[in-house]
């Protein structure tokens, strides 16, 4: 019942609006101050990796591995993949643009940021997410979502062309038969 209230019903259209331009801002401004200010995630990443040992780690340990032997050694991809993808994250939900897609990809982001030991405001914007990732195309109705969408369903879901049917096929299906 609540999934298609907040699937369908105008007034949840204009609350998700809202939501979903907050969490752009939010987004977009720590992705800007990223790419230009200069942005190392080395630092965040140790300290996350210590986080995961200890007699109290507030870091599961696997989640520390996955940091300590993939996410350090290529910490310069993460240093630009990070930035970008808040920034990129924020202008999709301010324009409304693949809006369920840019808050599926915050609240990834969100959830590796609290699985990192921060907790900030990265569960608050998680559950905020999880509303937009639920409702779907409502959330992005007021957007551009609203002429994207069906371009885009258009490009993907081309019905065939309808064939006019060959006069003598239709005669032979037509045949009687006798015994």
């Amino acid at each position: 019942m609540f999934n298609n209230f907040l699937r369908t019903n105008k007034v949840a259209m204009w609350f998700l609006t809202f939501i979903r331009i907050y969490l752009g801002y939010k987004w977009i401004t720590a992705g800007w101050h990223k790419l230009t200010g200069g942005f190392d995630a080395a630092g965040f990443l140790q300290g996350a990796i210590a986080k995961s040992t200890g007699d109290a780690p507030t870091v599961q340990a696997w989640w520390g591995t996955f940091l300590e032997h993939v996410a350090l050694p290529n910490v310069g991809i993460f240093n630009y993949l990070i930035p970008l993808g808040e920034f990129l994250v924020g202008l999709g939900l301010i324009l409304g643009t693949l809006t369920t897609f840019a808050a599926l990809m915050g609240l990834v982001m969100n959830a590796a940021f609290l699985f990192s030991g921060t907790v900030s405001t990265n569960a608050q914007m998680l559950l905020l997410e999880v509303l937009i990732v639920v409702a779907a195309a409502n959330a992005g109705k007021i957007g551009l979502d609203h002429y994207v969408l069906p371009y885009l369903r258009g490009l993907f879901h081309k019905k065939d062309e309808i064939r006019p049917v060959n006069p003598t096929t239709k005669q032979n299906l037509k045949t009687k038969h006798t015994a």
